[in-house]
């Protein structure tokens, strides 16, 4: 009545498997299951896509962030330089000189800083247009405003971006620690910050961390450590794009 076909075993080595072990193994199963599923992913910075569970930001799914106007930069600028329209919403210290410098197209960024409590409408609105949408929450949402959102999301395949805690997120995403340079003994002036961005993920057993330079004077966004499964002395970068003239 049914045709089964052979189904892959996956198992471990070893009664009581190591961490790098299962590590393997849920690669195995994420390959797997993307390739099952047909996963979409949109295009992100090489300083950050080994970090994320899925190599990249699915589409149509949602991760927490901590509140960092650096790292939501840093999430943005990749689907920007790939041509996505990202939107930015209830972050009036959103800089766009900053945004700029760290390779976002701002003729492809839309801006809403002030939206009261109408924050979840707007979210789910420019959702249709939108590739990719930053989001600080304003008074909390019921459960059934954030499922009709988390449909919205799926139907469009966009990505959200929240600054905090948010249900059923694929992961969170956080800066654990930050050390700037720059300053000498009463001269000179902030130059560049090197942060450890951590990702955290029910799929992954541990948390995956990356050191980067954010922003880097030259390049915006430089990561420090070998992107993870490379090898050692290599430091990942990315060509700067050129700046618009004016």
């Amino acid at each position: 009545m049914f045709d089964h076909g052979e189904v892959p075993a996956l198992a471990l080595a070893s009664p009581q498997p190591t961490p790098s072990a299962v590590e393997a193994l849920q690669a195995r199963i994420n390959a797997m299951q993307r390739t099952t599923l047909d996963t979409k992913l949109t295009p992100t910075h090489e300083a950050l896509a080994d970090l994320l569970p899925d190599g990249g930001l699915k589409q149509g799914a949602a991760y927490s962030v901590t509140s960092s106007s650096a790292l939501v930069m840093a999430l943005l600028a990749g689907p920007s330089q790939a041509g996505s329209w990202c939107g930015v919403v209830g972050m009036p210290e959103f800089g766009v000189e900053a945004a700029e410098a760290l390779g976002i197209d701002l003729d492809r960024l839309v801006l809403v800083p002030h939206p009261g409590d109408q924050w979840l409408t707007v979210t789910a609105a420019i959702a249709d247009a939108m590739s990719v949408i930053v989001v600080k929450p304003g008074r909390a949402a019921s459960d059934g405003a954030v499922t009709k959102l988390a449909g919205r999301l799926r139907e469009r395949g966009s990505t959200l971006l929240v600054l905090g805690t948010w249900p059923q997120t694929e992961a969170m995403i956080s800066i654990t620690a930050s050390r700037w340079s720059g300053l000498g003994q009463g001269w000179g002036y902030l130059t560049q910050r090197e942060v450890t961005v951590t990702v955290s993920s029910r799929r992954s057993p541990t948390p995956r961390s990356g050191r980067l330079v954010l922003p880097d004077p030259e390049v915006g966004i430089r990561r420090l450590d070998p992107p993870l499964g490379a090898g050692r002395g290599r430091t990942a970068s990315v060509t700067p794009l050129p700046r618009r003239a004016g």
